[in-house]
């Protein structure tokens, strides 16, 4: 099998192996308030840098001093609650360097599957600060969690005998069962999680539902915290504030009846929606904690812990994604521009583009913002269907070979999920701050490698389906 050149010249991604001060590169005074002066400024420092190159031709970049910001704030709105564990839902950046990161800014993790149980872990993640949920753990992923101390939200009322088979005396895991609090849904019926018929949790409105959970916890001292998870991007904030206090009075009934104060902590999920239309962040942590007020005034003022776990709201405008233009083209009176980021990337975006339309910036080959007159062109992906457009007819000025692209607001899952779609590589992602007039750069995660996909893709197994005669 033919090596891959790029392999004698790849970044090093291990944090303990990333500089702490890379080299910066002096740039021109721009204005860095807005997310196209800092684009522009990176993705400069990008290309003088070799980070963005014909041969590397799309990439990821994380505004480490933004994330820090949207941390504070969330702490911030959420000072008042004497007892609270915010988690970051690894899901949504699932890159050790930023778990790494994040957990060193006092975040949890919330994790959904062995993969993400052991990012949280690589990234030095106490595991009394991990809270696993998932609506398929086997019982080996249980007896794990149990054993290493990790928070269990069970999804159902059979796997709350799965964990008390194998809880052993003295578990320090706390364990809580999720409940759908059947609230309805929002705009994105993916994003959805409480409505009528969810995959998710115990659902409360069923028949014989709510007297289900109160057995439950009256048959099971150990079981301690309710659960519940409204949904994210589509859902008014009032929507997800209803299903917080319905889960609020559950816990409320459950120790009035139980005559003790057993359940003790509520896992109130994420999901705060992110504004795509513009730099603008909204809504914001302080927004989502006035809801809960209004809707559960009780809630802060000590009587159960709280969990969170927020992750798009806490990384999509803190990132963004750029790419080469390869070609321009024409077909049917419209202008097309043929660039290295689509579905393999920003896969929401392009299968559902009505509910995660992306800004995209336009920028010449040295990364400078592009001039001149908008043009309505479709902005398209390296990706062999037809649908791989990240934006349609958007009005931008003409770009052409050589020029790049920027998709803003895509911190969050767009390049630390990709989608393997055509054996396309997975991009590099940079960590990057901006001090004064320079940019620092730091790897996050090296671009994937022609061996890297050949071995992921059974090279080492080339011979295996010959043996079957």
């Amino acid at each position: 099998m033919p090596s891959d050149p790029r392999d004698e010249s790849r970044h090093v991604t291990s944090h303990s192996e990333i500089p702490e001060n890379p080299s910066p590169t002096a740039l021109p005074a721009e204005d860095t308030s807005t997310a196209a002066g800092r684009a522009a400024r990176v993705l400069r420092h990008a290309l003088d840098e070799g980070l963005l190159t014909p041969g590397e031709p799309v990439a990821g970049f994380l505004d480490t001093d933004g994330i820090r910001a949207s941390v504070r704030a969330l702490h911030t709105a959420f000072a008042p609650v004497p007892d609270v564990l915010h988690t970051f839902a690894v899901k949504a950046s699932s890159l050790v360097p930023v778990l790494r990161l994040l957990t060193g800014l006092g975040m949890g993790c919330e994790v959904a599957s062995p993969g993400e149980l052991r990012l949280a872990l690589d990234a030095g993640c106490d595991p009394s600060r991990i809270v696993l949920d998932s609506p398929a753990k086997t019982r080996e992923e249980i007896a794990e969690a149990l054993a290493l101390g990790v928070a269990l939200n069970a999804d159902n009322l059979d796997e709350l005998d799965r964990i008390g088979a194998v809880r052993p005396d003295g578990c320090a895991s706390v364990v809580g069962l999720r409940v759908n609090p059947q609230v309805g849904g929002g705009s994105i019926g993916a994003m959805s999680t409480a409505t009528e018929t969810s995959k998710f949790g115990v659902a409360l409105r069923d028949e014989g539902g709510r007297e289900a959970v109160h057995r439950a916890f009256a048959q099971r001292p150990w079981l301690t915290r309710l659960h519940a998870h409204v949904g994210s991007q589509g859902c008014p904030l009032e929507l997800i504030a209803e299903g917080v206090a319905e889960t609020y009075r559950l816990a409320e009934e459950i120790n009035e009846r139980l005559g003790r104060r057993q359940v003790t902590s509520l896992d109130i999920g994420g999901g705060l929606p992110v504004n795509f239309a513009d730099d603008a962040v909204r809504p914001t942590y302080d927004d989502y904690t006035a809801a809960l007020r209004a809707a559960v005034p009780d809630l802060f003022d000590g009587g159960y812990g709280l969990v969170t776990e927020f992750g798009r709201s806490l990384l999509a405008k803190n990132g963004f994604i750029a790419a080469r233009v390869e070609y321009a083209k024409q077909a049917g009176g419209r202008r097309i521009a043929v660039t290295h980021a689509g579905a393999q990337t920003a896969t929401r975006t392009v299968l559902m583009p009505r509910a995660w339309p992306l800004r995209v910036g336009a920028f010449d080959a040295r990364g400078r913002p592009k001039s001149g007159p908008d043009v309505a062109q479709d902005i398209a992906g390296p990706c062999c269907f037809a649908g791989d457009v990240v934006a349609e007819a958007r009005p931008l000025p003409a770009l052409v070979e050589g020029d790049h692209v920027v998709l803003y607001d895509t911190g969050a899952y767009y390049f630390s999920t990709p989608w393997a779609y055509n054996s396309l590589p997975r991009p590099a992602v940079h960590g990057y701050v901006l001090d004064g007039e320079t940019v620092r750069c730091a790897p996050v995660r090296d671009a994937q490698t022609l061996d890297e996909i050949a071995a992921e893709s059974g090279a080492r197994h080339a011979d295996g389906l010959h043996t079957l005669r």
